[in-house]
């Protein structure tokens, strides 16, 4: 049994964390479109989120 809980904390973080999955897929080059994006491989989505947590990191890095 699965449970899913993927509710975002901060409802106003949701347009964010969009924009900044949008910018992450420009850079790595995956045309993401809103909404439903299930059409890409697994690749090119797994690129998306990569990109995301780098730039996460060195914004963290950064502020050490």
């Amino acid at each position: 049994m699965s449970n899913k809980n993927n509710k975002i904390n901060v409802p106003e973080a949701r347009a964010a964390m969009d924009k900044f999955k949008m910018e992450a897929a420009s850079e790595v080059g995956v045309n993401l479109k809103e909404g439903y994006n299930g059409d890409i491989s697994s690749r090119e989505a797994g690129s998306v989120g990569g990109q995301m947590v780098k730039k996460m990191i060195e914004s963290y890095e950064k502020s050490l």
